[in-house]
């Protein structure tokens, strides 16, 4: 429930971001392409740069965010080639399918922040999770596989929501725009695999064992789970996203 709650209304910006460039401004493609490239560009660039700094956990993820929503804009402008909007479809789905990805993986990152968290104290520091691996190894693998997932690395969700949009990207044939794409990936990956050292390779700061409510248990095994399930099995729900691209735009 709370993952439908925090995606639905980023699918309806979503929807109508479409309605209006495919409707609205399809005479007017080549000019917001470059305009969507310009901020695609400059989202990784100023996000990724700016969350390597971060020690602060919940600071490198809203930095994270800027970037992350800058590869998503990728799959936006790769809908329109020549003028057609052939390709219109594959395009916006892989967009579509990278947006929920990030809902997933966020939702579940900040629930283990908060599961690590308590009274009088916040885990916000990447210190704060030195040795997650000694004190919950379940957890400590939800979280790996989040943070995989957010570095695009196989064989989670995050990966195959990637390679949709630079594939969607290499069909405009802007392969320098995918080659930049794929750079500032391997940065994000950078921090995003700094905190799974942390977890696994650090002693930790805290020793106590965690002890979850039961319904946050689950919600956070559920969510890894699927992160995992649609990476390695992504064909259902792309296909989802493609229909639901068809409808949009048929509509």
């Amino acid at each position: 429930m709370t993952l439908l709650l925090g995606a639905a209304p980023k699918l309806a910006t979503f929807a109508i971001c479409i309605r209006l460039l495919v409707e609205g401004l399809l005479p007017l493609a080549i000019d917001w392409q470059q305009m969507l490239t310009v901020l695609a560009v400059m989202s990784m660039a100023v996000g990724n740069l700016a969350a390597i700094a971060q020690t602060n956990l919940k600071r490198m993820l809203a930095y994270s965010t800027i970037s992350q929503m800058g590869f998503m804009l990728l799959g936006l402008l790769a809908g329109v080639v020549n003028g057609n909007i052939f390709s219109a479809a594959n395009a916006y789905s892989s967009a579509m399918f990278y947006l929920i990805t990030y809902v997933f993986t966020t939702l579940g990152t900040f629930g283990v922040i908060m599961l690590l968290s308590r009274a009088g104290f916040e885990a916000e520091n990447i210190e704060d999770f030195k040795g997650l691996n000694q004190r919950s190894p379940w957890f400590a693998l939800v979280m790996l596989l989040l943070m995989f997932s957010l570095a695009g690395i196989p064989p989670v969700m995050g990966f195959y929501a990637k390679l949709s949009v630079l594939q969607a990207v290499l069909g405009t044939g802007q392969i320098w725009l995918a080659v930049i794409a794929v750079l500032f990936s391997l940065i994000g990956a950078f921090y995003y695999l700094r905190i799974v050292k942390v977890m696994y390779f650090d002693d930790p700061l805290d020793t106590a064992k965690i002890k979850p409510t039961s319904d946050m248990a689950i919600a956070l095994s559920i969510n890894g789970g699927l992160v995992l399930i649609f990476g390695l099995l992504p064909g259902p729900l792309m296909t989802v996203c493609a229909n639901a691209i068809v409808k949009t735009l048929a509509s």
